[in-house]
Order: structure tokens, then sequence, then C-alpha cells
């Protein structure tokens, strides 16, 4: 009797041991089942590390991508795809990925791997960390022009914004060209105010070109109160709407010697306007265009010191531009 009951702690102690070394192998296991559920995380769920691809974005020169081999983490590995498109990847030397999508380039190299007797059943993921081909480049009238990263779902105001915002002399006309599609351009015309301009925040897709456009100027020089240079979008700025945003003309403004000068293929062009009578409702206000100069002389030594177009063209360097928005 006593025998049997120093027997019985014995094999406990024996199951207990066996238990623990167990423990190790069971965790194997649950390593093991994982493939069956693996497949279901795609280039849409990528890991923290990479950038979210849609299903339809095709690979490119200069992606940055990582290759994941599922229980062979030495086959796994980052590679930037070459300009000819190429990657390189242990044991299956160059693969060619360009122009191919992300699972259609997984499915080749888990094809590669399988054929050269390298892994049996193999599963293979792929994240893109930089996507060099897919990067949306903007240019134009933005403070930080440059190509910037396709993350997920963009749109044009959220580029528009990470881009730094519209300079003051941007215009309302912002091009978009296609990568794929490079004849066939979208023209988009923004509102004054973009917070409460959603019809116009269209997306925008990878590989993109966005150019924001520059809105013609209208300088006002001379005998007024605030010369300054005018950014407008339309030609529908006239001589007395341009005088007003300068301040209007001055005591000892010359109303009858101002002129628009205008550039044309043959030099500066000097254009009269009968500012008093236009001001009195006599004669018509006159329209300016884009890059037009409307100079209001002085006194007599002021028309004297400004009488050549070229030196009241060479004022409007030194102007600060504002923003006309109807």
């Amino acid at each position: 009797m006593y025998r049997r009951s120093r027997l019985f702690p014995l094999r406990n102690l024996q199951l207990l041991i066996l238990s623990m070394l167990s423990l190790p192998l069971f965790a194997q296991t649950a390593v093991s089942v994982a493939p069956a559920q693996e497949p279901a995380r795609t280039a849409n769920a990528p890991a923290s590390s990479g950038l979210p691809v849609s299903s339809s974005t095709k690979l490119g020169p200069g992606d940055l991508i990582e290759v994941t081999v599922f229980g062979v983490p030495d086959l796994s590995t980052k590679a930037r795809i070459s300009n000819s498109g190429d990657v390189y990847l242990p044991l299956i030397d160059y693969v060619h990925l360009a122009d191919l999508t992300a699972d259609e380039a997984q499915e080749l190299i888990e094809k590669r791997l399988d054929q050269g007797g390298f892994v049996r059943n193999p599963h293979v993921t792929l994240f893109v960390d930089e996507s060099a081909s897919q990067a949306i480049t903007m240019l134009g009238e933005i403070n930080r022009p440059g190509a910037y990263p396709s993350v997920g779902e963009r749109r044009l105001f959220d580029l528009i914004s990470a881009a730094g915002g519209l300079t003051d002399r941007s215009g309302r006309i912002v091009t978009i060209v296609h990568r794929n599609t490079p004849g066939q351009k979208s023209e988009v015309h923004l509102a004054s105010n973009l917070a409460e301009d959603t019809e116009h925040n269209v997306d925008v897709q990878p590989g993109d070109t966005i150019i924001v456009s520059r809105a013609g100027i209208v300088y006002v020089v001379g005998d007024v109160n605030r010369p300054s240079g005018f950014a407008i979008e339309d030609d529908t700025l006239t001589v007395l709407k341009a005088l007003a945003l300068a301040g209007g003309q001055t005591r000892t403004s010359s109303l009858n010697g101002t002129k628009i000068l205008r550039q044309t293929p043959n030099g500066i062009q000097e254009i009269p306007v009968r500012l008093k009578k236009v001001m009195q409702a006599k004669a018509p206000d006159v329209l300016l265009v884009k890059g037009d100069v409307l100079f209001v002389p002085g006194s007599a030594a002021k028309a004297f010191a400004y009488r050549g177009a070229d030196a009241a063209v060479s004022m409007t360097t030194s102007l600060a531009v504002l923003a006309v928005r109807p």
C-alpha cells in the first residue's frame, strides 16, 4: 500500500513533465495552421509598413516592395523594381513584376518557388513600401510642387492640402492628366472657397499629374492710393473696377493721361483711356485683359518721370499681387 501511494505522485510528475515538453510542439502546430487563414490578407489589407494598394493598381519601376514567404523567413526580402521592371528575389533570380497587380505578382512568385522545387505550396504576400510609379505629381501654382504618394483613396483637395495649398497667383482651373490616357485631360474649375466646393473634390488616380493654372495678372500703377497687381481668372476686370481695387485715384492724378499698357508680339502698345469721362459715365468702361498695366499719371513732374512705357511696366515687378475672386 505504501509503495503504491509513492508511485502515484511520481506518475503525476511524469505527466507534468510530458505536458511541459509538448508545449513547443503545440505552438509549432498552431503556427503551421496559419496558412489556411493567411490568404484572406491580400494587398488590400497590408501590414503597417506597407502602403494600401488597390487590386487594380499595377506595379512599376521604382516601387519598393516587401515580399514575405510564409514559414520561410530566409526568403522574405525588400527590393526595388528596376527601370526594366525586374526585381531580384532569393532562389528564383530576376522576376519581371512591372505592369502586374500585387495579386498577380504574388501568384507569379508562388509559381516560380513551387516549380523550382524550392518551397512546397508556398504562400507569398507582397506589400508596397514606396509606390514611386504610382505617385501623384503636383505642378503649377501650389506652394510645394512635387510627387506625392498615392496612399489609399486620394481626392483633389487632399493633394492640394498636402502640397501646401494654392499660391496667391493660382487660377481656378486645375488640369488632371491621367498617365494611362494622357490625351484625355480633365479640367476642374475651383470655387473661391474650397471648403464649400465639395462638388469639384474629385478622385485622383495613382500616376495622375495635377496642374494648377496661373491666374492672369492686371497691374494698376502710377498716382493711385494702393498700386498693386490683381490676379484674375477671367477677362472680366474693367478699368473702373481695377481703379477701385487700387484704392482710387489721388488728388494729383491726371485722369486724362491714363493709359493701358498692353504686351503684344510687336512690343508694348499704349491704349489711351478717357478715364474722367468714363467716371462720369460719358464714355464706356474699358475691359482689361490678362497682363495689362493700367497707368494713372499724376502731376506734370510725375508724368514726365513715368512717360516711358517701359518705366511704368518695370514698376510692376515690385508690387504685391492680390487675388481677385468673384
